[in-house]
């Protein structure tokens, strides 16, 4: 599987029959390089309904005929604007043509806000656990740390996991490290830092962190950068 980084949350999947796109933050997004309409994929994966992850998920779904996977609340506000959809919910795996979604539970929250002050609440929040091509990455989304998570890595081999480590609204780099030693995971990315001014950290922290707990790889990728996992 191909992995490229598009800054926040925001990664493409490439398979070896299909391309993914995880929490498609691009407009709005400070850091983003690339537009919305610049993106070509076949399937839209959502970890929760919070705009810095929902993001341009319609509006590239709408171009590209594209399917969203996301918990059932999601889906259906989906659907019901046109775009393509699969309901899930945390605990349940469904096999799709490019491989195996299950989602897992995150500790967050999740809701679109409205122009009147109000919020639309868009289900549970979770985690994104993907295998395809013999490979498992998993996207936390935006968690915060939990014992569980030594569970969700007992059950299946975490080849990368893509870790949020802003601090203020999810784990920092210290509990995001706890997190890969619990996950047991191979390599660890961290996601959703330095967009905003409240979630502004240096990833060396958590790389460090990672270092010194002694299990696993920690690697910060660039904006736009592609790795192989």
């Amino acid at each position: 599987m191909k992995l490229t980084y598009l800054s926040h949350s925001c990664f493409t999947l490439e398979t070896s029959t299909h391309r993914l796109i995880i929490d498609p933050f691009l407009s709005g997004n400070p850091l983003a390089t690339v537009s919305p309409d610049e993106i070509e994929c076949d399937y839209i994966l959502l970890s929760h309904g919070h705009e810095d992850h929902f993001g341009d998920a319609i509006a590239i779904a709408k171009r590209t005929g594209a399917t969203i996977i996301a918990n059932f609340e999601i889906a259906t506000y989906c659907a019901h604007r046109g775009a393509k959809a699969h309901p899930m919910q945390p605990g349940g795996a469904w096999r799709f043509p490019f491989g195996r979604v299950k989602m897992t539970i995150a500790h967050h929250s999740s809701g679109l806000g409205n122009e009147d002050g109000t919020a639309t609440f868009l289900g549970n929040p979770a985690g994104l656990l993907i295998t395809a091509d013999g490979k498992t990455l998993y996207h936390a989304g935006d968690t915060a740390l939990f014992l569980d998570m030594k569970l969700i890595g007992e059950l299946d081999k975490i080849d990368a996991a893509l870790l949020p480590i802003g601090d203020n609204f999810t784990m920092g780099p210290e509990d995001a490290a706890r997190a890969v030693e619990f996950l047991n995971a191979s390599l660890a990315i961290p996601m959703h830092y330095n967009t905003f001014d409240l979630i502004k950290v240096d990833p060396k922290r958590f790389v460090d962190a990672v270092k010194a707990g002694g299990t696993g790889t920690a690697r910060v990728m660039s904006i736009g950068e592609t790795i192989e996992v």
